[in-house]
């Protein structure tokens, strides 16, 4: 399967409640009835993140296709070209931002209803090689990470490195995804000593400090 990840934010102008209603109900359906897409999933920032000032994307759309040749096949539809010309009825298509990544499945458990989604943009620690980024976010970091006993579910999308090739500094690496029962549960597990331990990892990997986030809720489109 061929994975792209689409960050998200709406036009200028619009309220976040209008961009959401858009996004889910009136161009859904547009992606729902494209017979190439195998899974669609909308995640919309929780509406409470925006109690401190504007989120730097406002959602992010994951679309999966059998293979790159059948993504290839799709953007030259005619669907596709309907798909596209209705994103400028709640986008900023300026700030949209594609990655096509490999998926690495950390912690593969159950998902309960209504969890929160926990979205990190993820770039390696300056001076990195990105092999060795790559290696040990996935082999040293995740099993680290995948302790935190209220992460219910935990993947990495590592942007494909022939990315690389065309944008020599594209604006992220990849993205860490968590799943949490709850915004209390996600809160929880910043108590814990797993978190502790955790946080003193990022060091090896990560820039300083925390890494930007948006706490989402997921929304099934297709599959």
């Amino acid at each position: 399967m061929f994975k792209l990840i689409e960050l998200l934010k709406r036009k200028p102008g619009m309220s976040v409640e209008d961009f959401q209603d858009y996004w889910r109900y009136k161009h859904g359906p547009l992606v729902a009835a494209c017979a190439r897409i195998r899974r669609h999933v909308q995640s919309s920032a929780l509406l409470q993140g925006y109690r401190k000032g504007e989120l730097l994307f406002d959602g992010i759309s994951e679309t999966w296709f059998d293979s790159v040749q059948q993504y290839e096949v799709y953007r030259n539809a005619p669907e596709s070209s309907v798909i596209l010309t209705d994103q400028a009825n709640f986008l900023d298509r300026s700030r949209t931002v594609s990655m096509p990544v490999d998926v690495h499945i950390i912690k593969d458990g159950v998902i309960s209803k209504d969890a929160v989604k926990n979205i990190e943009f993820v770039n390696r620690r300056p001076g990195m090689a990105l092999e060795p980024f790559r290696a040990y976010w996935r082999n040293v970091h995740g099993p680290i990470a995948s302790r935190i006993c209220v992460i219910q579910r935990y993947e990495q999308n590592h942007l494909m490195p022939g990315v690389y090739e065309s944008q020599p500094a594209p604006p992220y690496d990849g993205l860490a995804i968590t799943w949490f029962a709850s915004t209390a549960d996600m809160k929880k597990g910043t108590t814990t000593p797993e978190y502790a331990v955790t946080r003193a990892d990022e060091a090896h990997f990560l820039p300083d400090g925390h890494l930007p986030i948006i706490i989402t809720r997921e929304h099934l489109v297709v599959g």
